[in-house]
């Protein structure tokens, strides 16, 4: 279905169609709060009013998707986390954010992740200073993006 996707992408305000879901839960879809949750389910921090559908999900559905894409892990972004980086479904899902204290206001680290020769994955953290020189400016009209909350599980491996 991803390979299908007609480009350039253009994101639908208003889902309409099954192309345009599936852009969609490319782009704003999270893991779900805890790694005991299965399926999917609405994702009512990024979409209160569930407008355009945004999802959340589970350790099956990552299992799911990298078995019929033979895959080892999923490298994604777009969702603030404390340490900059974040593990999910045992490792087998990482969230990176390398902006440190987002908006002026979150506190938190920015990471990168390192590939090494044998495929290990490691990340380098940065810690925001205490006084930041340039605060950022937030746009009243589109508020930044929500911090994910910390979770009961280890990010060291």
């Amino acid at each position: 279905q991803i390979t299908a996707i007609k480009r350039p992408v253009v994101v639908a305000q208003d889902v309409s169609t099954l192309e345009q879901q599936i852009v969609v839960d490319l782009l704003w879809s999270d893991p779900a709060e805890s790694e005991s949750d299965l399926g999917v389910m609405p994702n009512t921090t990024r979409d209160p009013q569930r407008k355009r559908d945004i999802y959340k999900f589970g350790v099956d559905r990552i299992q799911k998707f990298l078995k019929d894409n033979t895959l080892s892990y999923i490298i994604r972004s777009h969702e603030c986390v404390s340490e900059g980086f974040e593990r999910f479904a045992g490792g087998a899902l990482i969230t990176l954010f390398s902006a440190t204290d987002y908006c002026g206001t979150h506190k938190n680290a920015g990471s990168t992740l390192v590939l090494r020769k044998n495929f290990q994955i490691m990340p380098k953290s940065i810690y925001p200073v205490s006084n930041p020189v340039i605060p950022w400016v937030v746009d009243e009209k589109r508020p930044a993006t929500p911090q994910r909350k910390k979770q009961n599980v280890t990010n060291a491996r």
